[in-house]
C-alpha cells in the first residue's frame, strides 16, 4: 500500500516540475476539480435521463439533463450525447451506428493526421469496416480534392471522417461535404483535440461548414474531465435513437457520472473564459514553433504561417528521429511525443516527428515569451549537445513560476 502513495506522491510532484507539452491533455481547473470527486462516482445510471434501469437517479437525471441542453445549445446542436467516456468509445458508437461489416469508410490517414481509431488497427478494423484514406497532396501536405473526389465517387464509403490526431489548419470540411452529398455519405469531424478551440470560436466550425456528426474528448483544448462526446446536426431521430443504443448498452454500461458535473463546469469556464484562453493558445503555439524554426528545426507549414491550432509539427528524422529525441527530452522534464508525419514510414514506433501542444503550460499562464525560452532550451538538448541534467534544472526554475491554472473560475 505505502509503495503506491509513494509512487503517485513523486508523480505528482514530478509533473509539477515538468513542462507538459503533450497534444492530448490538459488540467482541469481547481474550481472543476472540486466537483468532479463526489458521491456519483459510486452510482450507475444505465440509459438515459429520466428513463434509467436503475433507481436512485433522481438528481442525476437533472445533472445530465443540465449538461446535456448546455453543449447543445452552445455548439447549435439538435442531438447531444455526453456519456461516452473516451473519445475513442464516441467514435465506436457512432462508427457503429452508421456501418456494418464489410462496409467502406474513409479517414486522413495516419499520414494526414487522423486518429487510430479511424483506422484498421482501432474501431474500424474492430467492427469489421474496410478503411482507406483520402487521397494526400505529400508535397503540398494536404488532401489532393481532385483525387478526393474522385475516390469518393469510386467507393461511395457510408462515411467520411476528418478532424483528427494531428491537426493544424482547418481542414476543407465544404468542399467534402458537397461530394458527399452526391453518394450519400455521413460527413464526421473527430474534434476531440480541437473542440476547445471550436467551443471559443478559434477554429472552423465544423456543423457550419456541413459536417452531420461531431465526436470529441473532454479533455485537451476543452480543459474538462477526461471523457468523450457526440453532437449531431439534422440528424432524424431513428439515427439519433440509434447512436443512443450504441452508446448503452453497446460500447458502455455506466457513464463515470462523477464526470457529469465538471464537464458541465468547464464548458461554463470556456464560455466565460474560452476567448482570452484559446486566442492565447493560437498566440503561443505560433510563438512556439517560430522559435523552434529560428533554431534550426524543421518545423512543418512555414509557408502557412506554422500553425493555427494548438499544435506544432517537428520533422526530427535529422536529429535521430521521433522516439529518441522525445525520450532524451522526458530526462530534461520536457514531456512530449512522437508522431508519425506527412511523408513518414508507417511505423507509429519509429517516426519522424514530434507532436507538441500548448494547452496546458497555456493554462498555467505561460506566453510567447516561456515559448520561446521551451524552444531555446529544446534546442540546447537536441542540437546543442546540452546535458539533460542541466536543462532540466532550468526547466523547473521555469515552470516553477507557473504553477496556478488560469482561466478558471476561482474557489
Amino acid at each position: 500500500m505505502e509503495k503506491i502513495i509513494e509512487l503517485l506522491e513523486e508523480h505528482n510532484a514530478w509533473r509539477k516540475n515538468c513542462i507538459n507539452l503533450i497534444a492530448s491533455e490538459n488540467v482541469m481547473s481547481p474550481f472543476c476539480e472540486k466537483y468532479y470527486v463526489s458521491d456519483l462516482m459510486h452510482r450507475y445510471a444505465e440509459g438515459l435521463p429520466f428513463n434509467r434501469y436503475y433507481q436512485g437517479l433522481k438528481y442525476v437525471d437533472q445533472i445530465e439533463d443540465i449538461a446535456q441542453k448546455a453543449f447543445m445549445d452552445h455548439f447549435k446542436a439538435d442531438f447531444v450525447d455526453v456519456r461516452p467516456i473516451s473519445g475513442t468509445l464516441a467514435n465506436f458508437a457512432v462508427f457503429s451506428a452508421l456501418a456494418d461489416r464489410d462496409d467502406v469508410v474513409m479517414n486522413l490517414g495516419i499520414q494526414g493526421g487522423s486518429h487510430v481509431s479511424h483506422e484498421q488497427a482501432g474501431a474500424v478494423g474492430v467492427l469489421g469496416l474496410k478503411s482507406y484514406a483520402l487521397p494526400f497532396d505529400a508535397v503540398n501536405l494536404k488532401l489532393d480534392l481532385p483525387k478526393v473526389e474522385e475516390k469518393i465517387l469510386e467507393l461511395k464509403p457510408k462515411f467520411i471522417v476528418m478532424g483528427g490526431s494531428v491537426i493544424t489548419f482547418p481542414q476543407p470540411i465544404r468542399e467534402i461535404k458537397k461530394i458527399c452529398e452526391k453518394t450519400g455519405t455521413i460527413l464526421i469531424y473527430d474534434a476531440a483535440h480541437v473542440f476547445g478551440l471550436i467551443a471559443a470560436g478559434k477554429f472552423q466550425n465544423p456543423f457550419e461548414e456541413g459536417a452531420d456528426i461531431v465526436t470529441a474528448s473532454t479533455h485537451k483544448t476543452l480543459p474538462g474531465p477526461q471523457g468523450g462526446i457526440i453532437l449531431g446536426k439534422n440528424l432524424d431521430e431513428k439515427l439519433q435513437k440509434k447512436i443512443q443504443s450504441k452508446v448503452f448498452p453497446g460500447v458502455l454500461s455506466n457513464h463515470h457520472l462523477h464526470r457529469i458535473p465538471p464537464l458541465y463546469l468547464a464548458l461554463r469556464e470556456m464560455q466565460e473564459f474560452g476567448e482570452e484562453y484559446t486566442s492565447q493558445i493560437i498566440k503561443n503555439s505560433k510563438a512556439l514553433a517560430a522559435a523552434l524554426d529560428k533554431a534550426g528545426f524543421d518545423v512543418l507549414y512555414k509557408d502557412r504561417g506554422f500553425t493555427e491550432s494548438h499544435q506544432v509539427v517537428v520533422n526530427v528524422e535529422k536529429q535521430g528521429g521521433g522516439d529518441p529525441i522525445a525520450k532524451k527530452l522526458e530526462e530534461a522534464n520536457i514531456i512530449l511525443n512522437k508522431n508519425i508525419i506527412p511523408n513518414d514510414t508507417d511505423n507509429p514506433t519509429k517516426p519522424k516527428g514530434l507532436r507538441i501542444g500548448v494547452q496546458e503550460m497555456t493554462r498555467y499562464g505561460m506566453k510567447e515569451e516561456e515559448m520561446e525560452k521551451i524552444a531555446r532550451l529544446i534546442a540546447e538538448v537536441v542540437i546543442e549537445g546540452k546535458s539533460t541534467e542541466s536543462a532540466k534544472k532550468e526547466v523547473e526554475e521555469l515552470r516553477g513560476q507557473f504553477q496556478k491554472v488560469r482561466f478558471c473560475f476561482d474557489n
